[in-house]
């Protein structure tokens, strides 16, 4: 059996399209976004992948970059689904047994920090294409929402330090 090393850790934050709440989080946890005030317009619509995602897209775990510690910022867009995270964990279990991966999985789910302008402005501007009132609404519930984004991004670097458990999946409903 093949033994690999990796890092430590590998963060996955999940969302319903995976391209605003989850974005945020990632740009949060990477210090993309400033933790001490409310972010720019411009600074929220700059980030890669903020709101630039289709259907199509949902279910690609797309990477966002390596943090502080070398750790490695993914995001995926889960959809409707309530089985994508626990065949993503038992798969990632699967392989971490199969070829002695050391590194350990963070799921964390930011669906309960999303406004309802969030919402709607993800109706309006990926399902109906209508970005004049999409995107005002989006960068309103991104700004609603950073201080519990934040905490959220806290929270799960905390709970990944916290256990040596081989995947660990938030669910994050306290958030809400």
């Amino acid at each position: 059996m093949t033994k690999i090393r990796m890092r430590d850790m590998i963060y996955i934050y999940n969302c319903y399209g995976g391209t605003h709440s989850s974005v945020l989080a990632a740009a949060y946890h990477l210090n993309k976004l400033p933790i001490h005030r409310v972010p720019t317009k411009e600074e929220i619509l700059s980030l890669d992948r903020f709101n630039q995602l289709t259907y199509s897209d949902m279910g690609k775990v797309l990477f966002h970059g390596e943090d502080e510690e070398g750790n490695e910022v993914y995001t995926v867009g889960r959809g409707s689904s309530n089985v994508v995270i626990p065949a993503m964990r038992n798969i990632d279990l699967l392989l971490q047994e199969r070829y002695e991966i050391d590194e350990r999985t963070v799921f964390s789910n930011t669906s309960p920090t999303v406004p309802i302008a969030m919402t709607f402005g993800g109706f309006f501007s990926r399902a109906l294409k209508v970005d004049t009132i999409g995107v005002p609404l989006l960068v309103k519930g991104a700004k609603q929402s950073h201080r519990n984004i934040i905490r959220l991004v806290e929270h799960t670097k905390k709970m990944a330090k916290s256990t040596r458990a081989k995947v660990l999946v938030l669910d994050n409903k306290e958030f809400h």
